[in-house]
Order: structure tokens, then C-alpha cells, then sequence
């Protein structure tokens, strides 16, 4: 390869590395310390300030302008139990900690094929840790666990900070994603109706983010007013995991009305998200269940109003100062967020942002 041929080729790959990251000509400059036409040139095969340029995306320079060896593998922490050797993942760190996200089909299901971070290697446990092998150029992401659908919305303002931050999204029901603040693993926990104020994490910052309401979801024309006569009418429900504040709400229901479990057929089911509870419903593999009316709405069906539920970030305090925390609280308060949020059927971003 001449030299003109190789001056090409690495400026392909940095301009790439940089849109991999979201990141502008400008932007890599200012993190490199080197100018913006700087940047430009070694794109366009003209110059070559590798090194600084290199450091500022995280990677050598070999990984950035050769072929270079598979990157070393790194011993994470999983949020969840991951699969043998060759699982995907999706690899972040909170803190000083690496944390893994399995890539599997209840996630796949609210977001479609996403690119992993990692590939599982082997069955190296380390205690509670598991080897993983990067396989994408590191980038701050801001970590959040909870079963908010709308959740997902924050990636787009973080995109667009500068410099960027990714996002990543565990979902799970409350008492799981408090489970994970607690630990350390996520840098938020969207959760309602969290019960004891002893289940927040000591010191930890509560920020609003949305409201809605929560119930009985039914397809229209079912000729039910309540769980009594869901539970008369011996119609199957679609339940959520232990932990999930729609399996709370519905227990509640329970015990205020008298009914027994086993008055319910499908009690014992596990759906894994409001959005999935609604589907079953939509789909006819149960005929009720409990789930945000938001969901409800998405999927054409009726909710029967139980609760109002208010949606809050759980922020731990080891990471409030970390730039991925610090990326959130300035976009929840964005007018692109805001004006998202307001425009969900069922959804009430009144306190989006508000710190308690």
C-alpha cells in the first residue's frame, strides 16, 4: 500500500471512530487539543497527528489506524445472568466499575437488534464478575434501570450534548432496579410508588421524571368494571414479575376485594414490561392484566384507571457528580424531552426534572 493509499485508509477510520462516538470535527479537537482542521486533514489523508487523537477516543493506535490485535477482556459486573461464551452483551461503565447488560429476547422486544458492546468469553467467572472481550470503542454512557417504555427517550438529548453520552436501558420492575442504585450498577433507577423511603438508597437525589395513570387493561367491548368481575367471569390474566409495582397494585386489588389468587387463572404468568402486558392482551394470550394506560393506548385497548402512579429517577450518590449523571439532569429538563414526553398519550411530564 503506497503511502497516499495509507493516509486514506486511516482517515477513514478515524472519521468513522468519530461518528461511531456522535462526535463533531469539532468536537474530537477540542478533546484532543489539536485544531478542527487538523481533524479535517488527517480525514482527508493529508496529516497524521495519531497519537492525540487516538488517546482522546480511547483507544491505541494501533486499534484506531491498523488492524491491531481483539482488545483484552475485561471482568464486569452483570446486571442479570448472561450466557456462555459468545453471548452479546452491552458494555458500560458506572464509576469505576465495568457493568454488563444482557442483550436478550426481553430486551430485543422493546428496542429491536442493537449493536453489543462485548461478547461474553468463556465461562470465566470471577465471583459475581464475568469476562467480557469489547468489541465496540468505549463511550460514556449513562446506565438506567426501570420499566418506564419512555425511558428510552433520553438517548436522544444525550446524543446531542457535547461531548455526547450514550444510554443504555436495563428494564426491570422497581424493587430490581433499586436493587441495582443500591448496588452501584446503574446510574439511575426509574421507579413508582417505591413504598418505604428505607428502600432509597442512603444519600441517594430523587428527580421527577413523569406521571400516568395505571390499571386494569381490557380490549374494548370486554364487559368488565372491575377485577371482581374479571375474576366472575373466570377471564386470564396476564401478571408481571415479583417486584414489578403492576404486581403490587394488583395483589392490592386482590386482598381489598376478597379474591384469592387462584380465582385468577394466569397469576402465575410473568410478562416483562407494561408494553409486553398490553401485547398479551392485544394479542389475545390473556384477556386482562395490569399496566400503565399509556401501554394500554399504544396497543388500541381500555385501562381501568387503579392508581396514579409518579415516575421518579432514583440518583445514587457515589455517581451524582459522574458526566453521565450530570448529561441527564441537563436534559430533563430539555424542551425536545419535554415536548416528547407531553406528547404520549397518558403521559404528564408537570414534574420532569424537579428535584425532591
Amino acid at each position: 500500500m503506497s503511502v497516499n493509499e495509507a493516509s486514506w485508509a486511516a482517515g477513514t477510520r478515524l472519521r468513522l471512530a468519530r461518528q461511531a462516538r456522535g462526535l463533531s470535527q469539532q468536537q474530537l479537537a477540542g478533546m484532543a487539543a489539536v485544531t478542527r482542521q487538523a481533524v479535517s486533514a488527517v480525514e482527508s489523508g493529508h496529516s497524521d497527528p495519531a497519537l492525540a487523537l487516538s488517546r482522546a477516543l480511547g483507544m491505541t493506535v494501533e486499534e484506531l489506524f491498523g488492524p491491531g490485535d481483539p482488545a483484552d477482556p475485561v471482568l464486569a459486573q452483570p446486571v442479570a445472568p448472561v450466557g456462555g461464551e459468545g453471548s452479546r452483551v452491552a458494555l458500560a461503565t458506572v464509576g469505576d466499575t465495568f457493568v454488563a447488560l444482557p442483550m436478550n429476547a426481553d430486551t430485543l422486544a422493546r428496542a429491536g437488534f442493537r449493536p453489543a458492546g462485548g461478547l461474553v468469553v468463556g465461562q470465566e467467572f470471577h465471583g459475581d464478575l464475568v469476562a467480557v472481550r469489547p468489541i465496540a470503542p468505549p463511550r460514556s454512557t449513562l446506565v438506567v434501570a426501570g420499566c418506564d417504555p419512555a425511558l428510552p427517550l433520553l438517548k436522544t438529548p444525550l446524543a446531542l450534548l457535547d461531548p455526547p453520552v450514550g444510554f443504555a436501558w436495563w428494564p426491570c420492575g422497581n424493587s430490581e432496579a433499586l436493587r441495582l442504585a443500591a448496588a452501584g450498577l446503574v446510574h439511575a433507577a426509574g421507579v413508582h410508588q417505591p413504598g418505604d423511603e428505607a428502600e432509597i438508597p442512603d444519600g441517594a437525589e430523587v428527580v421527577g421524571f413523569t406521571s400516568w395513570r395505571e390499571g386494569l387493561v381490557i380490549r374494548p367491548g370486554t364487559q368488565i368494571t372491575g377485577l371482581d368481575d374479571a375474576a366472575r367471569q373466570g377471564l386470564r390474566l396476564v401478571n408481571r414479575e415479583p417486584g414489578a409495582q403492576a404486581r403490587n397494585l394488583l395483589d392490592g386489588e386482590l386482598g381489598r376485594l376478597g379474591l384469592d389468587p387462584a380465582d385468577l387463572p394466569g397469576y402465575d404468568s410473568q410478562a416483562s414490561g407494561h408494553l409486553q402486558v398490553a401485547a398479551a392482551v392485544a394479542g389475545r394470550l390473556a384477556d386482562v392484566g395490569v399496566s400503565s394506560e399509556p401501554a394500554a393506548l399504544a396497543y388500541g385497548l381500555t385501562c381501568i384507571p387503579l392508581t396514579e402512579e409518579q415516575v421518579d429517577l432514583v440518583l445514587p450518590a457515589k455517581h451524582a457528580a459522574s458526566r453521565e449523571v450530570q448529561g441527564l439532569l441537563k436534559v430533563l429538563t430539555s424542551p425536545w424531552l419535554l415536548t416528547q414526553l407531553a406528547n404520549l398519550p397518558g403521559y404528564d411530564p408537570g414534574r420532569c426534572g424537579e428535584r425532591s
